[in-house]
């Protein structure tokens, strides 16, 4: 799979994926296809740094670039279940599936309307700041090429993300209820939801025919109701992971901006999530099973793992040796870049995409984790 990914690379010019405006706002191989070797040289000319360091512009191109990625499935949750203004248009809703959502919390829509208009800014901010200074910025919107829900809704445009083949990592749930372990320590931590983190799932329904069976449509608003924070989760740890390679003052002062908006928004799914009812289902396209437990009965349950303890639990931090510390966790920095795009990737997000999106992926992630800060 390397050799392929090499080989697709060589007629690529990385500036191809760069300085085309700024963006408006699957896994089709394996988390390998983000591997790179050290004869994986990058071709044709070097994208701009502008009056940025080389590695605050790659560190702030790969963020935009998540931003873009996240804008684009959060659109598509919006245009079915949020509401679809002129903060945040397309689409028109989808009346059942909102309904479904609304099991969970009656303000659903407006929090996945302000999530989605969040990251709408974000995205648009890190490119505009990155064109102010000179830098290149980031658009994929050549990859808008995966067909999204044909559901009442939605507005039926190409996407960048895919939402209907995912695997939920729900592994986040025991790890922030855990006073013992840090995945900084290579601590590992077992699924809430085991049933998501194997076989494919909707989260959205991908046509009408998916709202007729009430029970169904329930478990498709569980699985959007857990993969939120777990993708919030990731951009609550990636920012202040990235900050410590930082070298600017402004450019750090941006990063720690923005990233605790993403601790808002984890905070805030997280605590929806443990409102999901206990639904079994089967899929009927694709007779994969879901099962949404009770998670206040054993093998969770108890003090630490009740559904309302949505604040994170101390942990050990630095040392093991040191009293332990309630704080957002993993945020150790090396590989973080090439960590999300792995994880991205694994969750099936990009099933269909192109092997040459993950190439692109595969440089900004490489060129942030090579950023490193310049204390001259």
């Amino acid at each position: 799979m390397r050799n392929t990914l090499n080989a697709r690379r060589t007629s690529i010019s990385r500036r191809s994926f760069f300085r085309k405006g700024l963006a408006a706002a699957g896994m089709a191989t394996t988390a390998g296809l983000l591997s790179r070797s050290s004869s994986f040289a990058k071709e044709g000319p070097e994208e701009k740094s502008g009056s940025l360091t080389k590695g605050d512009a790659a560190i702030l191109r790969f963020l935009a670039a998540a931003e873009i990625l996240e804008t684009d499935f959060w659109v598509q949750y919006n245009e079915l279940g949020g509401i679809p203004d002129s903060e945040v248009p397309g689409g028109s809703g989808n009346q059942a599936y909102t309904s479904a959502l609304t099991v969970l919390d009656t303000d659903m829509a407006q929090y996945i309307h302000d999530n989605t208009e969040d990251e709408f800014t974000h995205q648009n901010f890190l490119n505009a700041y990155l064109v102010s200074k000179g830098a290149d910025p980031v658009n994929l919107d050549r990859f808008k090429t995966l067909p999204g829900s044909l559901a009442t809704g939605s507005s039926k445009t190409l996407r960048i993300t895919n939402l209907t083949e995912l695997t939920v990592d729900t592994s986040w749930w025991t790890r922030y209820r855990s006073r013992t372990k840090n995945p900084d320590f290579g601590d590992t931590f077992p699924q809430a939801i085991p049933t998501l983190a194997v076989g494919m799932h909707t989260a959205i329904p991908r046509t009408d025919d998916d709202t007729a069976d009430a029970n169904f449509l329930q478990a498709i608003a569980n699985t959007a109701a857990f993969h939120f924070p777990t993708i919030e989760q990731g951009g609550t740890s990636l920012y202040p992971s990235l900050a410590q390679r930082v070298t600017d003052p402004e450019v750090l002062r941006i990063v720690l901006s923005i990233g605790p908006t993403e601790t808002a928004h984890f905070q805030t799914w997280h605590d929806k999530a443990g409102n999901a009812p206990q639904v079994t289902a089967v899929d009927p396209v694709t007779h994969v099973s879901v099962t949404f437990p009770d998670l206040n009965s054993p093998p969770f349950g108890g003090e630490d793992f009740q559904t309302n303890l949505i604040m994170p639990e101390p942990c050990p931090f630095i040392s093991r040796s040191l009293p332990v510390c309630s704080i957002i966790r993993p945020t150790e920095t090396a590989g973080v870049a090439m960590g999300v795009a792995r994880f991205l990737t694994n969750m099936g997000l990009f099933r269909g995409q192109p092997q040459e999106f993950f190439a692109a992926l595969s440089d900004l992630a490489e060129d942030a984790d090579e950023a490193h800060r310049n204390l001259a």
